[in-house]
């Protein structure tokens, strides 16, 4: 087989994987063929299930079929989504066996209801875990305060561990912090450390449509005009190169050194949300922007197929960019723009999001459980 765009990324050591799931897409062989291109991995999240599920009939007949046998609408939703994870996890088991535990992952995130109660979402991972019964799939936790010691708690038992909602270079650290926690204690009972696997995911493009808009805003007003416009769509990627230089410290340093030595591999930064949102920007910007070594990206299959099409394969980041990252985040901050307080924002706004995403999926199933029922 010839090699593709996605083949080539890997050789430059970036894994894509895909940010989406669905019956069709598992049913049609669809995410076979994008494996058999060198699709490495996938993410899902409360707002995709929601998507899949309420805007198609393709999940009608399981749920009719469960609400006759009385589950309740939580148990419709934890069978449905547990059936296409497992089944998209056996379709890439091939891939997590051939990269040795690298690739081959499937995300499933944690009730984001249970988001500020560490101790239920530790069981609710252990449960999600146990459940799927699959060596590659990964539990989301987000980067939160609450979720900080959930992510080493589940690392320790040795459980797959994808953190999501990062947005700040703080957020980051305190992700590193408990990965290495969590594997440190993990260590502690265990010889090799092999077998578990876990990715930092950073969300990308909010933080430029944020900025953006307040840019926008200045503009007319000040006499820097050409400053201010040639910041725009500079914010996201500059943060991106302070987290992935702050990486590569991370991963040289004498803490994950220790456990490399025992077969622990890095918390790769996983790319999130990299979508482009503004029409001005190429469609792969969040793609061809931030390709570098012992990373993932993952991306809706419209932006994948737009890569593919027209991406580029060469490497962005060296992680020697932090610099030049730093004086556009210092000249955002002299016009008064915070990119720290934007990110704790965004942050906030993120986990109400996949809250209000969770709480509409399951009223989605709820109606359509009524609905069939009657027929």
């Amino acid at each position: 087989m010839s090699q593709t765009k996605l083949h080539q990324l890997s050789d430059l050591g970036q894994s894509l994987w895909l940010d989406y799931i669905s019956r069709p897409l598992l049913e049609t062989g669809a995410l076979q063929k994008w494996v058999d291109d060198g699709l490495r991995g996938m993410t899902s999240n409360p707002s995709i299930f929601n998507q899949a599920i309420s805007q198609s009939k393709d999940y009608d007949d399981k749920i009719s079929q469960l609400k006759a046998e009385g589950k309740t609408t939580f148990e419709i939703y934890d069978e449905l989504t547990i059936a296409d994870i497992q089944e998209a996890c056996d379709i890439l088991k091939p891939v997590y066996d051939s990269t040795k535990g690298l690739d081959g992952y499937v995300s499933l995130e944690i009730n984001p209801q249970l988001a500020n109660d560490t101790q239920a979402s530790i069981k609710e991972g252990q449960r999600l875990y146990a459940k799927a019964g699959r060596a590659n799939i990964m539990i989301k936790v987000p980067a939160t305060p609450a979720g900080f010691p959930v992510i080493e708690e589940l690392l320790a038992q040795g459980i797959n561990v994808n953190v999501t909602l990062i947005f700040s270079l703080k957020q980051y650290e305190s992700t590193v912090n408990a990965f290495l926690k969590g594997l440190e204690r993990l260590s502690q009972g265990q010889a090799d450390l092999s077998k578990v696997a876990s990715v930092a995911s950073v969300f990308v493009s909010r933080l430029d449509n944020t900025v953006d808009a307040i840019l926008d805003k200045k503009i007319p007003a000040v006499s820097q005009k050409e400053k201010l416009a040639f910041l725009k769509g500079k914010a996201a990627v500059a943060n991106c190169q302070m987290v992935y230089s702050t990486a590569i410290d991370f991963m040289k340093g004498s803490r994950f050194q220790n456990l490399a030595a025992k077969g622990a591999g890095f918390q790769r930064v996983l790319w999130a949300s990299t979508s482009t949102k503004n029409p001005a920007y190429s469609d792969v910007k969040y793609i061809d922007d931030l390709i570098a070594a012992n990373t993932v990206n993952t991306v809706p299959e419209k932006t994948l197929k737009a890569f593919m099409d027209h991406g580029a394969t060469k490497v962005a980041l060296t992680g020697g960019e932090a610099g030049a990252a730093g004086l556009v985040l210092m000249d955002l901050n002299t016009q008064g723009i915070d990119v720290d307080a934007i990110c704790d924002k965004l942050l906030a706004d993120g986990v109400v999001a996949f809250e209000k995403a969770f709480a509409e999926l399951i009223q989605s199933i709820e109606t359509k459980a009524s609905a069939l029922t009657m027929k």
